[in-house]
């Protein structure tokens, strides 16, 4: 009776979701797809409805972990590292089952990967700590979440490198109805905030404030200093999620183990990523690039770089949140190649699709 019950709920709330649609604001995003325009972000059609779900049904307990990023800002590698460092007691780092279940598979997305009320209702039964992923902005998270005592990380990434990286990743899964937008058009919806769960900046600044108010529960990483300093970052996240490494598991070197399973060479090679699928049915490698910093420049113009650095500016201006933007002249002197382009020079890029 129980799921009959559900069932017409949900029926009732689809229709209602479907009319509130039509009333929403809509634009075609940076990645060729269909955004929203719901609670004051971007929201892709694609995870719409899970979003409401999330929003309507999620329950958080007192020892959940909310894993949170904007796409391709190393959302991956913190699924990997978090579940590796909460479950490194149940399972040895050989038969972890990241390997064979991927970081997407052992952390759910909880705007793609739970798409009933039933579903949520399920998430309860879960071994606790819950870890979860999520894409949404801190004002949209359900009050559940923000005023319990579940943990939250945050991270981030250099504008730059996460729109290289999104606008290759869109290419890669573009759908039938989507359309391939090129990187000068990309770029400028990217400027205006039209990508999923933008604007960057209200996202960025959202987690931004709350670890300021309140650190014990929110903890914000960028990407740059995790790969710059690996080890002490993972101690950093082990150690906000109660679970610090002992004097003898330093000892032993299983940060450094850790940190080399989750490494994105490794992932690259897991058995999950070449063989498995990531949310929505995407392909797992789709979701591991390059994952190196500075890869912007070999794409970007000095203009469009210009641009975005005035935009950290405007944006993050009195924030006390900064990144540590790799300038043109530092690329030319380490020998990365720096985009010159010209309208020619962009269209035999795009002729070579995705790299």
């Amino acid at each position: 009776m129980e799921g009959v019950e559900i069932t017409v709920e949900e029926e009732q709330r689809d229709e209602s979701t479907q009319e509130l649609l039509q009333h929403l604001p809509t634009e075609i995003g940076m990645g060729g797809n269909l955004l929203y325009l719901y609670q004051g972000f971007w929201c892709p059609q694609v995870s719409i409805k899970g979003m409401m779900l999330f929003q309507q049904h999620f329950k958080a307990q007192e020892t959940d972990l909310i894993l949170a990023s904007i796409p391709k800002s190393g959302t991956t590698w913190l699924k990997a590292l978090t579940y590796t460092i909460v479950n490194r007691s149940h399972h040895s780092l050989e038969k972890s089952p990241l390997l064979t279940n991927g970081p997407h598979g052992v952390v759910p997305f909880l705007e793609f990967d739970i798409s009933s009320r039933k579903q949520f209702l399920e998430q309860d039964k879960l071994p606790e700590p819950r870890i979860f992923g999520t894409h949404s902005p801190y004002t949209a998270l359900p009050c559940s979440v923000k005023d319990s005592a579940a943990k939250i990380v945050y991270v981030c990434r250099n504008p730059l490198d996460m729109f290289i990286s999104y606008w290759k990743f869109s290419v890669n899964i573009l759908k039938e109805n989507e359309k391939h937008l090129s990187l000068g058009d990309a770029f400028d919806k990217f400027c205006q905030g039209l990508h999923g769960y933008g604007p960057f900046w209200d996202h960025l600044l959202g987690y931004w404030k709350a670890s300021l108010e309140r650190p014990d529960k929110v903890l914000f990483l960028k990407y740059e200093d995790i790969k710059k300093n690996n080890v002490l970052y993972i101690k950093k996240l082990a150690n906000f999620l109660g679970l610090p490494f002992s004097v003898e598991e330093e000892e032993q070197g299983l940060i450094e183990e850790t940190s080399r399973l989750c490494s994105f060479e490794s992932m690259k090679n897991h058995e999950a990523t070449m063989t498995g699928t990531g949310p929505l049915g995407i392909p797992a490698s789709a979701f591991l690039r390059k994952g190196e910093v500075g890869d912007s420049l070999n794409y970007l113009t000095p203009s469009m770089v210009s641009r975005v650095e005035n935009l950290i500016q405007e944006k993050l201006q009195d924030s006390g949140l900064s990144f540590s933007m790799v300038t043109l002249r530092d690329a030319e002197h380490e020998g990365k190649r720096v985009s010159r382009s010209t309208p020619a020079i962009e269209a035999a890029r795009e002729r070579e699709g995705p790299t």
